[in-house]
């Protein structure tokens, strides 16, 4: 009972008391005995109205505690359901977070204990969808009490799973950053190797020069952002295809300058025949040499290769001459 209601009844109390002072007792009333010149009946019935002022004072107490509690419960349920409803406590965008970090797989993390705090606290919280509780002053101030016990009880598990999905999409995002800046080195070695492999075995130079600025460009920090290591790896590769396309299409075009070669027709006319094209010429043909008989005392030269003389004079002279008629 507070103060005031002390306050309140020891009044009541005394005005009762002020009240059966001022009545005058009658002569038939008066105890004999005692003397007093007090009725017999005066005691009971103060006693009677000094319990039912109690009585009354204790309802009155007790009503006036009551509504306090159901206030003060009102107020707390009120408080606890507003953090459930306002946008940090229950808005789209902290659900979508909450179940984006429950899809993260613990290959993707670079931190497992992450997903395992994350898993833990899906569980505790009962799900990734969140729940609301109601709060009316109508309600009894034990409903009042139960509502807010549960509503707070939420807000702290959901403050868990908040701090939860923080941690797995921070581990996701570091470990998807190092990915990154390893594929990218990883990319800046494959080009620095094509880059010296490719000198003089390119159709148009130009690309081998603008894969020779994208690398200096990669060499950069790109900051921790693994978007943009990603995008430079992919802008290396580009500058590589290039390269490479550049060296096939040499390649190419050596292959048909030899094939043209190698096609190329080859024209040999005979002598006495008739027809177009190119003209080659003959090939002499290689006479037998004769053999050369030694002549007398070893003779040789032109006369040597004169025919033989005819001894049988058929019509000629001795000489190998030979007359007329």
């Amino acid at each position: 009972m507070s103060g005031e209601e002390d306050v309140q009844g020891s009044k009541i109390l005394t005005d009762v008391k002020e009240a059966c002072s001022n009545q005058t007792p009658g002569k038939d009333d008066a105890d004999p005995a005692e003397g007093s010149g007090r009725p017999r009946w005066l005691v009971p019935v103060v006693s009677a109205v000094v319990v039912v002022v109690f009585v009354m004072a204790g309802v009155v107490s007790w009503m006036v505690v009551s509504g306090r509690d159901h206030d003060r419960e009102a107020e707390r349920c009120s408080r606890a359901v507003a953090l459930l409803e306002t946008p940090a406590g229950g808005s789209a965008a902290r659900v979508a977070r909450w179940r984006e970090a429950a899809e993260v797989s613990s290959d993707q993390v670079k931190d497992v204990k992450t997903v395992i705090a994350m898993a833990r606290a899906v569980k505790n919280a009962g799900g990734t969808s969140p729940r609301t509780v109601g709060c009316d002053a109508s309600m009894t101030t034990r409903d009042l009490k139960a509502a807010a016990d549960r509503a707070e009880g939420l807000n702290g598990r959901y403050g868990e799973l908040d701090r939860a999905a923080k941690a797995v999409l921070a581990s996701r995002d570091a470990k998807d950053l190092d990915d990154a800046r390893a594929a990218l080195d990883a990319k800046k070695d494959e080009a620095s190797r094509l880059l010296g492999d490719s000198d003089g075995k390119v159709a148009d130079n130009t690309t081998r020069e603008a894969l020779q600025q994208t690398i200096g460009q990669a060499a950069q920090d790109q900051g921790g952002k693994a978007r943009a290591w990603r995008d430079a790896a992919a802008s290396l590769q580009s500058a590589i295809d290039q390269v490479n396309a550049s060296m096939q299409a040499k390649i190419q075009a050596g292959q048909q300058a030899k094939a043209s070669q190698q096609a190329a027709p080859s024209y040999r006319p005979s002598y006495g025949q008739s027809g177009g094209g190119g003209w080659t010429p003959p090939t002499p043909v290689q006479q037998p040499v004769p053999s050369t008989p030694q002549g007398r005392g070893g003779e040789s030269g032109a006369q040597s290769r004169l025919p033989p003389l005819d001894t049988t004079h058929h019509g000629c002279n001795p000489d190998g001459s030979c007359g007329i008629g």
